[in-house]
């Protein structure tokens, strides 16, 4: 009883603050105050170490992981978005924009986990035998970081698409460049500075997406293969066509062709950042849509095992 309550003492306070911060970053991205940056930050490092409490509270409740069940594999995804926040903060502090994607993301999965999943799913539960095993550890941890992480460079894709696609931008742009110097130093400077600042934007979205697709790309290639081991162990087969095997593998062919057009064609901008939006609806089936159906090898602990 203790350990549900400050479970859910900790719960209310995390998500009573990525809300707030989830603002601020969205804030900074359209007014860059440097003390309200700041504030951001600071923010999202106490609010990293109250879901961190949390998991290890529901690790010592239920004695095993916390990832067997839909509940707590939300709450991982939303600690890891903190966390990848935290990590490119101090690779990159020029990034401003990048608490908009992650914030709302940690944001959301945090409050569908513990707002609208029933109460019956966010109790700790016993373990299936199939998971009774140091496999749990591995391929469920690479799966779910390659899926956060996949999600990440894809919403920077999606962003990119966004701002790419605004004609006003790019004729702006257009204009700006070859109108004299005279004239952009007086009234067409504003227009110049915006849109050099929008064009270094999305070239940094355009990395980013790249970088952290290829690596979750990674991650879920290793996620596969130690599942195929694992399934071996389990149900004495590597492949079983099991639903959820079947869309890891459309979603690792989906980013596959991102990969391929980047590094073989060397396509930049639109074309990639289409596949990975694309992407981004392949990696929410794979990992959530088709436990919907509660059918599978991979149904355990989900809707309607639990209905």
């Amino acid at each position: 009883m203790l350990f549900v309550t400050l479970e859910q003492i900790f719960n209310q306070f995390y998500f009573s603050l990525i809300l707030v911060i989830a603002f601020i970053f969205g804030g900074i991205f359209f007014y860059p105050v440097k003390e309200l940056r700041i504030s951001g930050k600071r923010g999202l490092i106490f609010t990293f170490f109250c879901l961190t409490i949390v998991l290890i509270i529901r690790w010592f409740s239920s004695r095993h992981l916390p990832l067997s069940n839909l509940y707590e594999s939300l709450i991982f995804i939303s600690w890891n978005s903190c966390l990848i926040q935290i990590i490119l903060e101090v690779l990159n502090p020029n990034i401003r924009w990048l608490g908009a994607i992650t914030t709302p993301s940690a944001m959301f999965t945090h409050g569908f986990a513990t707002l609208v999943l029933p109460k019956e799913m966010q109790q700790t539960e016993t373990v299936v035998p199939s998971l009774q095993t140091h496999w749990l550890m591995m391929h469920v941890i690479i799966v779910l970081l390659a899926y956060i992480i996949l999600l990440c460079g894809s919403l920077a894709s999606i962003a990119l698409l966004i701002l790419s696609s605004k004609e006003k931008f790019s004729s702006s742009l257009f204009l700006c460049s070859n109108i004299s110097v005279e004239k952009k130093e007086k009234s067409y400077f504003p227009f110049l500075v915006e849109n050099l600042r929008k064009l270094q934007l999305i070239q940094q979205l355009d990395q980013l997406g790249y970088y952290t697709l290829f690596i979750g790309f990674i991650l879920l290639t290793i996620g596969i293969l130690s599942g195929a081991v694992w399934a071996n162990e389990a149900w004495g087969s590597y492949w079983n066509w099991d639903p959820k095997e079947i869309w890891a593998l459309i979603t690792w062919l989906i980013f596959a062709i991102y990969i391929h057009i980047r590094l073989n064609k060397g396509w930049k901008g639109k074309k990639p950042a289409l596949v990975a939006s694309i992407g981004f609806l392949f990696v929410w089936i794979c990992y959530f849509g088709v436990n919907l159906l509660g059918i599978g090898f991979h149904s355990y602990g989900w809707f309607i095992y639990n209905g």
